[in-house]
């Protein structure tokens, strides 16, 4: 059988083969080829045609590894051009751009400025993951005094860097830290390409126009190296939005492996110092298709609607998004406070919890594990219903919170004689159909 044009092997039925798992090798091809099992479980394969297959059935876009320990993170590894089809893979990642004509002064504000940001939502960390830093052709020496400065942030270092004898200091100055050095293009990519390989870390690729890059990529690969990734960033807005598009595109549907890259987009080159533009480019490139974005700054406040985009685009489709069972004091709250209980499907979570604060009232807000459905569907999987409750309640909330009033949400009122059954000494509360009246009804309970 072949596959992407590589004869796996001949057709030859083993029955009962049990080292493949399938009654024939021709199932296990199969299967290998629909992506259901990998080709190294065949037993019968030799390690040539295991590396040659392996690479052929791999993603059309390499996934690629960055920065050490904590500060690793994954780029690349796509299958599809839109999220729906499947999922997405690896999410978008974020860096602050240093520039060498920076003060110092300037630098320390950035950097106290990124590390503001970094909290957590829904199980997963949010914090800028990268710093970007441009040398310009001159100050060296402060050049090298920023890379010096940021890589014992934990973040990625991404050094911008054309000049050949420039880029070998600053890697050398942090190579430990697996940082990202973009700085080959077509005038320099075999020096650029040596001195990568050499530390063993990323290589970033640009070009004036797509055919420049794609000739630059396809030059460093027949160089040996494959660890790359690509600088989309065109002359403007348009231009770069069009080669992210094209360059992914060229990957996936057309499997052309020498676009199969992770990319960068500076929104600082294209938007100029417009910190507006750049918090739109950002939304824009997060969805269409920037593996690493850079920008000027990034605050708190900018930071909180970004990353919800962004988790809200990079989260399987297939997959509710959960919040963890558990006990959420809010305003404040003790042992003494009020219970509320609701399920763990994120959305509901976060527009119940907004509206309780909002409230101003002490409360304890507990979640139960509810497979990540929303109200009504969970109790109608019978997912949230007095038995799961009453359990929780007995062992996770009564041995912690003192308060022996539980309010429920309104939509599944049916559920009180259960729960009081369930729950002696227990008040059970039916509480409003719907989020927003909260607020009324916390301050009227509380009265």
């Amino acid at each position: 059988m072949a596959l992407n044009g590589i004869q796996i092997f001949k057709l030859t039925p083993k029955k009962n083969c049990k080292e493949c798992g399938c009654p024939t090798c021709m199932a296990f091809s199969m299967k290998v080829a629909q992506g259901a099992m990998k080709i190294e479980q065949c037993p019968h394969m030799s390690d040539e045609a295991i590396a040659s297959l392996s690479e052929a059935t791999a993603p059309p876009m390499k996934t690629i590894k960055a920065g050490a320990g904590a500060a690793e993170f994954t780029m690349g590894g796509e299958t599809v051009m839109y999220r729906h089809e499947k999922t997405y893979v690896s999410r978008t990642r974020y860096a602050v751009k240093l520039d060498c004509c920076m003060d110092e002064a300037a630098v320390d504000a950035k950097i106290a400025e990124l590390q503001k940001i970094d909290y957590e939502r829904i199980g997963e960390r949010m914090y800028v993951e990268a710093v970007y830093v441009t040398y310009c052709g001159a100050h060296k020496e402060n050049f090298l005094s920023i890379i010096n400065k940021v890589k014992g942030l934990n973040r990625v270092v991404v050094i911008n860097c054309k000049d050949v004898d420039a880029a070998a200091e600053a890697v050398a100055l942090c190579k430990d830290g697996k940082p990202i050095l973009n700085g080959a293009d077509a005038s320099n990519y075999e020096a650029m390409n040596k001195i990568a390989k050499d530390a063993g870390i990323v290589l970033g690729v640009s070009g004036k126009d797509l055919n420049e890059l794609y000739d630059t990529v396809a030059a460093i690969e027949k160089l040996g190296n494959k660890n790359l990734v690509v600088d989309v960033t065109g002359a403007s807005i348009k231009e770069t939005f069009k080669n992210a598009v094209l360059v992914r595109r060229a990957a996936l549907k057309d499997q052309n492996r020498t676009f199969g890259y992770p990319s960068i987009v500076d929104t600082t080159g294209i938007a100029a110092e417009d910190k507006y533009m750049q918090a739109a480019l950002l939304s824009l490139f997060t969805m269409r298709y920037g593996s690493i974005i850079v920008v000027d700054q990034m605050t708190y406040a900018e930071a909180l609607p970004l990353y919800g985009l962004r988790q809200n685009v990079f989260t399987d489709p297939q997959k509710p998004m959960k919040v963890n069972p558990g006990i959420y004091p809010l305003n404040g709250a003790d042992e003494n406070s009020v219970v509320l209980t609701t399920v763990d499907f994120a959305l509901t979570y976060f527009v119940v919890s907004g509206e309780l604060e909002r409230s101003g009232v002490p409360c304890n807000l507990t979640i139960s594990d509810a497979g990540g459905l929303s109200v009504l569907t969970s109790w109608a999987a019978g997912k949230f219903s007095g038995n799961t409750i009453s359990k929780f309640i007995q062992t996770e909330v009564e041995p912690k919170v003192k308060s022996r009033k539980l309010v429920i949400p309104g939509k599944v009122a049916v559920l009180k004689g259960d729960l009081e059954a369930k729950l002696p000494g227990w008040e059970i509360i039916v509480g409003p159909r719907e989020a927003v009246q909260l607020v009324k009804f916390m301050k009227d309970l509380q009265a």
